[in-house]
């Protein structure tokens, strides 16, 4: 059978995602960060690798860039609980706004006296570089077993999640100072702080309007609402790229929104919305490796290693200590905080915007990018697990079970299944179920212990760490909770 060229292109990118998943086990068992496998995949397949596909559209890949970090920032918003964050509410924004501009400025300035780059090109460049990818520094950790004290945790997640729309507005301004010299930076100020804000208040208006649509459209097959959240997503960035808001900041929020909203089928709208994440993380990792050439790389390792050096060494811990004065964090929360900030796609997939803009030094400044990205995720990544070991700020990585059973809570459904541990000095250890007086419409359905789940009935004894499944309103199963938790003194 003749294969044509869509059959063709078909079978390269099953193959290609396929093998990034399998390799993605490897890169677990290694403890490295998973994008540096998809990356080699993708360049292993490009034209300078054994697999000989080639290409070499930065538009394209620009688009597909701007599409699956919209799905990317939707899925992390979603996922982020508003009371695991609003503590470091203050040092997250921060960190994405002034910490970002921060780390483009300081690598900016050390980019145009170490490279061939005027000092407005060494701030694209830097811009470019100034955003963090969180996501892989929990895989690297969730690989090893380890977890981060305090809320190290939270404030990581919010600033990774939050740092992109930042870094994409330096990076817009400077190549528009390059392209159009009679503009002045307090002529942008103005685009920025609209741009910021209405892309805040859209997101949030949006958002609140997909709880909303979700709930009451009533859709005869549940296989839709996988599609409408899908078409929900591209209307909201495009609605507000067209009222000249961040549409990156517009479906950041209005995930956070949903997140921590009840609305049907909501965990299954998660769990959809978790897997196109990692396609489109996938897909671009693999895309952005098969867009870089690696022949031209060696000619810009020197510039590449010390951008580096000096991005890991000194932009990245000076903005961070210099953003982070007066929260009240130890200096081994700063410096682990300054350690993770690893490089992801968002970087690769800015360095298309000064190509496709015709920019100079567009090419070099891509390839520096992609240098960089590498060294960080290599260099960084492998050592993160070590790193907060020493620093004494690792914690052991919590169990969460998958139980056997789900609840969709809204507003049929208006109580939902959670899950409370019997800690170590609670009274309810060593207790029948029966005797824990647990308040009327809290019911216990199922038992954690250990690698076993248990049926309980009313002479169910418990023990120490195990988890009870509660199926409860929020009322109730705070008067469960209460009981649970009380201490045995």
């Amino acid at each position: 059978m003749n294969l044509t060229s869509i059959e063709l292109t078909f079978l390269a990118a099953s193959v290609l995602l396929l093998a990034s998943i399998l390799a993605s086990k490897v890169s677990d068992r290694l403890g490295i960060p998973s994008l540096l496998i998809f990356l080699g995949i993708g360049m292993l397949a490009g034209s300078d690798g054994i697999g000989g596909i080639v290409f070499d559209d930065p538009s394209i890949a620009q688009t597909l860039g701007i599409i699956a970090l919209s799905y990317i920032l939707f899925a992390g918003g979603l996922s982020t609980s508003w009371l695991h964050v609003r503590p470091v509410m203050l040092q997250g924004g921060l960190l994405a706004t002034l910490g970002v501009f921060l780390t483009a400025a300081l690598a900016g300035w050390f980019a145009s006296v170490v490279g061939k780059f005027s000092l407005l090109e060494g701030f694209l460049l830097g811009s470019i570089i100034s955003s963090t990818d969180a996501a892989a520094v929990f895989s690297v950790l969730r690989s090893r077993s380890v977890s981060l004290r305090g809320n190290l945790r939270p404030l990581l997640e919010l600033e990774s999640g939050s740092n992109d729309p930042m870094a994409v507005l330096l990076t817009l301004a400077c190549i528009s100072l390059l392209l159009h010299p009679g503009e002045t930076v307090t002529d942008l100020i103005p685009m920025i702080l609209v741009q910021l804000f209405l892309g805040a208040g859209l997101g949030y208006l949006l958002g609140r309007g997909m709880v909303l649509l979700i709930n009451y459209i009533r859709l005869e097959y549940d296989g839709l609402y996988p599609v409408l959240s899908l078409a929900m997503v591209l209307l909201i960035y495009g609605l507000s790229a067209t009222f000249q808001a961040n549409g990156f900041l517009a479906v950041y929020v209005a995930g956070i929104v949903m997140g921590n909203h009840s609305f049907i089928h909501k965990r299954s709208l998660m769990r959809f919305h978790d897997g196109l994440a990692w396609l489109m993380q996938i897909s671009m990792f693999l895309v952005l490796g098969l867009l870089v050439f690696p022949s031209k790389l060696p000619a810009i390792a020197g510039v590449g290693i010390l951008v580096t050096a000096f991005l890991m060494l000194v932009a990245r811990p000076a903005a961070v200590f210099l953003s982070l004065i007066g929260s009240g964090m130890s200096c081994r929360e700063h410096l682990m905080v300054a350690w993770v900030g690893l490089r992801g796609a968002v970087p690769i997939i800015l360095a298309t915007f000064p190509l496709l803009a015709g920019i100079g030094q567009a090419e070099m400044m891509f390839n520096v990018v992609f240098f960089v990205v590498l060294a960080s995720a290599l260099l960084q990544g492998t050592s993160i697990p070590n790193m907060a070991r020493w620093l004494g700020v690792d914690a052991p990585m919590t169990r969460v079970p998958v139980y056997p059973i789900e609840c969709e809570p809204g507003g049929r459904v208006p109580c939902d299944l959670v899950d409370v541990e019997i800690a170590e000095g609670s009274a309810a250890a060593g207790k029948q179920l029966v005797e824990l007086g647990l308040p009327e419409g809290a019911l216990v359905v199922l038992i954690n212990r250990g690698e076993e789940f248990i049926i309980p009935t009313g002479g169910t004894i418990l023990n120490p760490g195990d988890r009870l499944l509660f199926l409860a309103a929020a009322a109730q199963l705070n008067q469960a909770r209460e009981i649970i938790e009380e201490s045995r003194e």
